[in-house]
């Protein structure tokens, strides 16, 4: 569960520019606070503007079967914030980092 602050962003850096598809919005009451559910293949990730869901500024890891295509993949979405590129690191893994405009990173790797 990750922390979010904002809609419009979130739907901007998740859906639009990650591609990844929601699978279900929750509110209490209209003008309450968002928890939304999102999928990518295998990956499901929820946000929260819940106070006191997840803490701001945490890396999630995920696995990627190519992380070459998701990164050409970004490079045609593009992102204001975002010109990321691809690391090979020394254990072994390609990564492809992003940070959301909530201080959340996430690693998207795949195994060399």
């Amino acid at each position: 569960m990750l922390r979010s602050f904002n809609e419009t962003e979130a739907r901007d850096f998740y859906v639009r520019y990650l591609g990844f598809s929601v699978e279900f919005e929750h509110r209490f009451a209209p003008g309450m606070p968002l928890y939304m559910g999102l999928r990518s293949d295998r990956c499901e990730l929820h946000l929260s503007e819940h106070h006191g869901d997840g803490v701001p500024g945490i890396t999630v890891r995920i696995a990627c079967d190519d992380v070459s295509a998701l990164l050409r993949n970004l490079k045609a979405r593009g992102h204001r914030r975002m010109n990321p590129g691809m690391e090979e690191q020394p254990w072994g893994m390609l990564e492809v980092s992003v940070t959301d405009p909530f201080g959340n990173r996430l690693i998207f790797f795949q195994t060399v």
